[in-house]
């Protein structure tokens, strides 16, 4: 483990872990790759230890992103079961609670356990393992695995491998430490067939993703000699395209790399909310910028190079924020 204080948290999780039997995990909401990979992991991880644990996601979380449905999401509930002040909680990738559904669980007296690495958690468990060296949850709860004997099975491994290669960005972000190269030799070495998982989560792409993604690379825009690259998606982008909510996963990337930018954004509109709400996705180039700095004066968070919020606020609005927020940090 790291030496920034996780240890000691380490030890009460596994403690937390092994003197419970009953317990419900969740993750935050609009779960990507490492919130799904961690939970099913977790589930699966306690379930060889002869716990009684469920996981529970809103039913207006499904369907998941076509990308994450292969994982094996055994034990999932979309409603709170009746037992609930039984169980302990356990929140997984979930920086702050107020950004997910599941903050209605919680109750006077109720015990959370949060196990998380974004460096801006706002530490509101009862107990907080928190760990911000760490590549991914992903990563955290693999550690959790082996501290409580727990051998990988093909459910457990798979899950894990996502987790790690979708918020390592398959190994090229700034987070990919160490532990992370070896949790995946060592994932591999158990025998998950990588190039499967790849497949399923980079390629077979839906063409309605494709158009989507067309639209997003059309309609980009560059403020202050490109140091901000923006694009936005409508509503209408998704219906003229068919395109679920999800498609939209991976457009600001492609900004990212465009020559120049320090920061990248994607702007899109949140379907099936009563008002007209909209996403923000935003992308560090490199360290010049603090993204998730960004992100938390809206209400959101993230990472230092990816990070993002929900709003109410129109687009020209949200360009003179960006702009002036970048601008305040270069």
């Amino acid at each position: 483990m790291s030496e920034n204080g996780a240890k000691p948290t380490r030890e009460q999780a596994l403690a937390t872990l092994r003197a419970h039997d009953k317990f419900l995990l969740t993750t935050h909401e609009r779960p990507d790759g490492d919130a799904v990979g961690s939970l099913a992991a977790m589930q699966h991880v306690l379930a060889a230890l002869g716990k009684d644990s469920v996981s529970f996601l809103t039913a207006d979380e499904f369907p998941l992103p076509y990308e994450y449905r292969f994982i094996d999401l055994d034990g999932l509930v979309t409603e709170a079961p009746e037992d609930l002040s039984e169980r302990i909680l356990v929140f997984l990738d979930c920086g702050n609670i107020d950004r997910t559904p599941a903050a209605a669980l919680q109750g006077e007296g109720r015990c959370i356990l949060n196990i998380d690495h974004h460096h801006d958690n706002t530490r509101f468990g009862t107990l907080n393992h928190v760990d911000p060296s760490a590549s991914c949850t992903a990563e955290m709860v693999w550690d959790l695995m082996k501290g409580l004997g727990v051998e990988a099975t093909p459910e457990i491994a798979e899950a894990l491998y996502v987790g790690v290669v979708t918020d390592t960005g398959r190994f090229m972000y700034e987070n990919t430490g160490s532990r992370a190269h070896e949790m995946a030799a060592e994932l591999i070495e158990g025998g998950i067939d990588v190039h499967a998982i790849y497949r399923r989560l980079f390629e077979g792409v839906p063409q309605g993703k494709l158009e989507l993604l067309a639209r997003g690379l059309a309609n980009v825009e560059r403020f202050d000699g490109g140091l901000l690259t923006l694009t936005h998606l409508s509503r209408e982008d998704y219906a003229a395209t068919g395109a679920d909510e999800s498609y939209s996963e991976g457009v600001v990337d492609h900004l990212r790399a465009l020559e120049g930018t320090a920061v990248a954004g994607l702007v899109r509109d949140l379907l099936g909310d009563g008002e007209q709400r909209r996403k923000v996705s935003l992308r560090a180039a490199d360290d010049r910028v603090d993204v998730s700095a960004i992100a938390r004066a809206q209400g959101g968070g993230g990472h230092r190079r990816a990070a993002g919020f929900s709003t109410t606020m129109g687009y020209p609005q949200l360009v003179e924020i960006l702009r002036a927020s970048l601008a305040d940090q270069l």
